[in-house]
């Protein structure tokens, strides 16, 4: 498959997941402007952070009078996911120059991860990530405008509670892998209990970490990849 078939397949994958982004940027934006931030300000946490989960932590911890250090260490530790989850994406691509792979990077979000780890093996390209990344970084930036100006009319309770549509995009990207894959749903399962348990003895930002990952390291041992059967 050509590049350009590549990326335009990477858009045409991730479109779905803008009924998940977008709701979650508006509300985010809805949130900072609150929190006292300026527009320009928020615009620019969108662009150059692009990182929802830390964003909204950052702002909600700015409302409750929260320093520098605490909000930078708190997000840190939220995003520590994202070392894993980008070195899983970058193995993927080990054939691409580590130039491109550092730049593609930034788009690895929890939506990019989900989408490209559970695709087809020969679609593990730079071009096929790239175009999932194009979709979600720009719903995510324009969602943040969108939200900056509707800031002005909307309450800030029906904007927290546009965050559901976050969940309901995270199950509608695990349920038809887990279908095809009784252990992975397994799995998915015995992680979300784990970050309950671990959320009764530490924060709950350890909590996530920590059953992610217990979960991974378990799931190594019982979850294999279902290979479909090639039919001639």
């Amino acid at each position: 498959m050509e590049k350009k078939e590549q990326y335009l397949l990477g858009v045409k994958t991730a479109l779905p997941v803008i009924l998940g982004i977008l709701p979650v940027a508006v509300a985010f934006a809805v949130l900072s402007e609150h929190s006292g931030l300026t527009m320009l300000e928020t615009i620019l946490m969108s662009t150059l952070v692009f990182a929802g989960a830390s964003q909204i932590m950052a702002v909600s911890m700015l409302v409750a009078g929260a320093g520098i250090l605490p909000i930078v260490l708190a997000t840190f530790i939220l995003n520590f996911r994202h070392v894993i989850m980008g070195t899983c994406v970058m193995n993927r691509m080990l054939a691409t120059p580590m130039w491109k792979r550092a730049i593609l990077c930034f788009g690895v979000t929890d939506e990019s991860f989900a989408i490209f780890t559970t695709t087809e093996e020969t679609n593990n390209t730079p071009y096929y990530f790239a175009g999932v990344i194009s979709v979600t970084y720009s719903t995510w930036v324009l969602g943040t405008i969108a939200g900056c100006a509707a800031s002005q009319f909307l309450p800030v309770l029906v904007s927290r509670s546009l965050g559901i549509a976050l969940f309901a995009m995270f199950i509608g990207l695990v349920i038809p892998n887990v279908r095809k894959n009784i252990e992975l749903g397994f799995l998915v399962l015995l992680t979300a209990f784990l970050n309950v348990i671990f959320n009764c003895f530490m924060p709950s930002s350890w909590a996530v970490i920590c059953a992610t990952l217990t979960g991974a390291f378990l799931g190594i041992f019982f979850v294999k990849e279902h290979q479909e059967e090639i039919t001639k």
